[in-house]
C-alpha cells in the first residue's frame, strides 16, 4: 500500500470505532490517463468527510454529492464508471480521454479491515477479495509479484507493508535521496557506522540504525516492499549490506559507483561471499537511471526514478552510471 492508502485504512478503523458509517471506494480499472492507479482507495464518511483519492478532484466531489442524495444507501457493493464519453471525461477533469471504473462498498466490514491492518502490521502481503454480486469479502495471503485482479465480478486488491528504503551511508547524496523518498511515501532508514558522517545527520523524519550495514539489513527483515541503496562508496561497508540484501526479497538493491567499480564488486560478491549468480544479477549498479546526473540531487533523482520503474514493474537496467570522477569524490 502507498502512504495515502495506509492513511485511508487507519482512518477507516478510527471512524468505525467511533461509530461512523462510511463507504470504501476502490479504483478497479483505468483506461487512458488516470490520476490514481488501480487499487487506490478513498473513504467517504456519512457526514461528507473524505480521506484518500480516486481522481484528485471532480470525481470525489460527485461522489460526495451522490452520497448526500442517498444514492449509495444500503449495503450492496456496486460498480461506478466515470469518463465513458468525451463530454463526461472533460466534465470530471480526466485527461486524454481517461476512464475510471470504481467499486463502491457502502458498508465495509470493520472487523475485516482491522484484521487487514493487523496482518499488514506483521509484515504480511495480503489479498483482499470482494465478490461484487454477493458483497462477500475475504482475506488471503499474497506474495511477491502479485498484482490486482478485476474481471468485472471479483476484485482482488493487494495490500502490504509500507514501502521502506534503507540507505547505507550518511553523505551528500543520501540527504537528497532520503528527503525525496519520503515525499514518495517511503519509510526511510539510514545506517552509517562512520561517526564523522552519522553524527552530523540531521534530516528530520529519518530513522537511524546504529549497527553495521549487514546487521542493519538483517534487523529490518526486508520484504518485497523494501529497497536498499549503498552509497558509502567504501567496499568494506557497501559489500556488507549487499551480501545480505541480495539474498533478501527486497524489490531493489543498488550501489553507487562506476561501471568498472561495480564490475569488480560483482566479482568480489561471487568469489568471496555465499551468493549465486542470480542473486548478484539483482544488483543495480551503477545505481540509478543514466540521465547524465552529476550533482547529489541529480543522482538522487536518477536513483528514485529507477526504483520507481522497478516498483511499477518496468524492466529497466542502468547502462551508464555516475561518472568515475564524481563517484570517487562522494561518500
Amino acid at each position: 500500500m502507498d502512504s495515502l492508502d495506509t492513511q485511508v485504512l487507519d482512518a477507516a478503523r478510527t471512524w468505525a470505532a467511533a461509530g461512523h458509517r462510511f463507504a470504501l471506494i476502490t479504483v478497479a480499472r483505468t483506461w487512458g490517463s488516470a490520476p490514481r492507479p488501480p487499487g487506490a482507495w478513498m473513504i467517504l464518511r456519512d457526514d461528507g468527510q473524505v480521506l484518500g483519492s480516486v481522481s484528485g478532484g471532480c470525481i470525489e466531489d460527485d461522489l460526495i454529492r451522490r452520497a448526500a442524495a442517498g444514492e449509495f444507501a444500503g449495503s450492496a457493493p456496486r460498480l461506478l464508471r466515470y469518463g465513458v464519453t468525451a463530454d463526461e471525461a472533460h466534465r470530471f477533469g480526466l485527461p486524454c480521454g481517461g476512464t475510471l471504473e470504481l467499486v463502491l462498498e457502502p458498508a465495509p466490514d470493520a472487523a475485516l479491515l482491522e484484521q487487514l491492518a493487523q496482518r499488514i502490521g506483521t509484515g504480511q502481503l495480503v489479498h483482499r477479495r470482494l465478490v461484487l454480486a454477493t458483497g462477500a469479502v475475504s482475506l488471503e495471503g499474497g506474495s511477491a509479484g502479485d498484482s490486482q485482479q478485476w474481471d468485472g465480478q471479483t476484485l482482488v486488491t493487494l495490500h502490504g507493508p509500507t514501502w521502506r528504503l534503507l540507505i547505507i551511508g550518511a553523505g551528500q547524496i543520501s540527504r537528497y535521496l532520503a528527503t525525496m523518498a519520503q515525499a514518495l511515501g517511503y519509510r526511510v532508514y539510514i545506517c552509517d557506522p562512520r561517526s564523522e558522517y552519522a553524527d552530523g545527520w540531521d534530516v528530520p523524519g529519518i530513522e537511524r540504525i546504529a549497527a553495521m550495514p549487514d546487521d542493519a539489513v538483517t534487523e529490518l527483515a526486508l520484504d518485497p516492499r523494501s529497497a536498499v541503496v549503498a552509497l558509502t562508496h567504501d567496499p568494506k561497508l557497501d559489500d556488507l549490506a549487499l551480501l545480505e540484501a541480495l539474498k533478501s526479497p527486497a524489490f531493489y538493491v543498488g550501489a553507487l559507483g562506476s561501471q568498472a567499480n561495480n564490475s569488480k564488486r560483482r566479482e568480489r560478491l561471487l568469489q568471496y561471499f555465499d551468493l549465486s549468480q542470480a542473486e548478484v544479477d539483482r544488483l543495480h549498479g551503477p545505481v540509478g537511471l543514466p540521465i547524465g546526473s552529476r550533482t547529489p540531487p541529480e543522482i538522487a533523482v536518477s536513483i528514485l526514478a529507477e526504483m520507481t520503474a522497478v516498483k511499477n514493474g518496468q524492466n529497466v537496467r542502468s547502462t551508464v552510471g555516475v561518472p568515475d570522477s564524481f563517484a570517487c569524490r562522494v561518500a
